[in-house]
């Protein structure tokens, strides 16, 4: 061997030695993951995520939620199944599992505005209604945490209609759902 392709060999032997970890890394994450059917097994082990993860490997609006979720909201038993599971979703926050269904235009997937500069939809509002005592939703914004009003064609906060969980989103349209 001369001098030349010497210095390829310790080249060679780290190369194989990194493939070789990093196979050896992926196969335990692999073996080592744990899948849940239950959904509040899943949100025990996983504490707080809003989208279930890989891990969850059960029905994706599972019946005892829809169910619970169902009845904590009174909606009638004569609307059909599959509207309202295609409308609801679920989380993890502390362990505990969280449902919301977007039913009556809910902004289940979106988290509160605090924000106290008007919007355009506001504006627009107030340029038309000047002195209206509320700004109806569809131009304030569903995620608003306030309830606007008009005054001499400017929008004004008028009082704080909703709080927000630790995670931000609504807390009044969201119910935790016991097993």
């Amino acid at each position: 061997m001369n001098s030349k392709t010497l210095w390829l060999v310790p080249m060679l032997i780290s190369g194989l030695l990194f493939i070789s970890c990093n196979q050896n890394e992926e196969s335990k994450s692999d073996a080592n993951q744990t899948t849940y059917e239950s959904p509040f097994d899943y949100c025990k082990a996983v504490g707080n995520i809003n989208i279930p993860g890989s891990e969850y490997t059960g029905p994706k609006v599972p019946d005892t939620i829809a169910e619970k979720l169902r009845k904590d909201m009174g909606v009638s038993e004569t609307m059909p199944e599959d509207m309202f599971n295609d409308g609801t979703s679920w989380r993890c926050m502390d362990g505990n599992v969280y449902a919301c269904n977007v039913g009556a235009n809910l902004p289940c997937q979106e988290r509160g505005d605090f924000s106290k500069e008007p919007n355009q939809g506001m504006l627009n509002y107030c340029g038309e209604n000047p002195d209206a005592e509320f700004i109806p939703m569809y131009a304030s914004g569903r995620t608003t945490v306030y309830e606007w009003k008009c005054d001499n064609g400017t929008p004004e906060i008028a009082k704080q209609i909703a709080e927000t969980d630790k995670a931000g989103y609504i807390k009044s349209i969201w119910y935790e759902i016991k097993p």
